[in-house]
């Protein structure tokens, strides 16, 4: 009988160790995915924050997953306990929007007009701040921002800002569509900056579009797939962060599982503008 109490306890403490070693993977395997969310919910936690009572006006839409996350990561970065600490947020989700890339060259309908009436729309609902989570879009809206009665933070430049904080001295890799490519949109605001930028050729411009195509039309794991081997391409070419200058982009590059700190997301660098300027410090 004690010998098989022996081999029971013996038993037991095998069962405990692999316990243990099963529970040291899945740490490990987690943590960094914990960590990262942790990031977007802890955002500005260290200082006493409210919102300063300012309604933000979001133009959608362009395209729809690209407009639902950049709600759910402003949303996340707020530093909100419930819901009363949000701001109001009025959004128009405008799918009817002529395409923005394609006008740029000339083709088919311009998208001027529509972005025009829906920002002024929102100002008249109410809207003290506007964004629009489209990269291309600001092409077009630049032409009459000067016209808008509220601020609007403008994508192309948060993001330029945001790769400059990242990589002061060697610069960004930009991946776009193929217009805000062609318009010289981001490499205007790039010298603005003072940042570097890296275009890259246009098969590769092809493989970034084709990951926009994919993001809308909901093939999130072939856009990863695709985007994974482009990154990797540029990388092997200049090791600098890649910054994802087209609103569907940052959802092929978190579907690719390469590693988030290399990246300037605009999404990311928008909805961080709209959290400043909706929230102000207790003093």
């Amino acid at each position: 009988m004690a010998g098989n109490g022996f081999l029971h306890m013996a038993i037991a403490w095998q069962y405990l160790q692999i316990i243990g070693w099963c529970a040291k993977i899945i740490r490990n395997l987690l943590i960094p995915q914990v960590m990262l969310n942790r990031k977007e919910e802890v955002y500005m936690s260290e200082m006493k924050m409210k919102k300063n009572g300012k309604k933000l006006g979001v133009v959608g839409g362009l395209g729809p997953a690209a407009a639902a996350e950049f709600l759910r990561q402003f949303t996340m970065r707020c530093p909100a306990s419930c819901d009363q600490e949000h701001p109001v947020v009025y959004m128009i989700g405008d799918c009817d929007i002529p395409d923005r890339g394609t006008a740029i060259f000339g083709k088919g309908e311009s998208p001027l007009p529509k972005l025009k009436a829906d920002l002024l729309q929102l100002c008249d609902m109410g809207a003290d701040v506007l964004a629009v989570p489209c990269n291309t879009a600001h092409f077009f809206i630049d032409q009459f921002a000067d016209e808008l009665p509220v601020p609007l933070l403008h994508i192309v430049d948060e993001t330029v800002k945001a790769a400059k904080e990242l990589s002061p001295e060697k610069g960004a890799w930009m991946l776009s569509t193929k217009g805000t490519r062609a318009c010289g949109l981001y490499q205007k605001y790039a010298e603005k900056r003072g940042l570097t930028l890296y275009i890259p050729n246009e098969e590769q411009s092809d493989k970034s579009q084709e990951v926009i195509n994919c993001v809308k039309a909901n093939q999130l794991a072939k856009a990863g797939a695709i985007m994974k081997e482009l990154v990797e391409e540029l990388w092997a070419e200049r090791d600098i962060p890649v910054m994802t200058a087209c609103t569907e982009l940052p959802l092929g590059y978190d579907a690719s599982g390469l590693p988030q700190e290399r990246s300037v997301s605009s999404i990311g660098a928008l909805a961080d503008a709209c959290v400043r300027a909706l929230y102000e410090e207790v003093k």
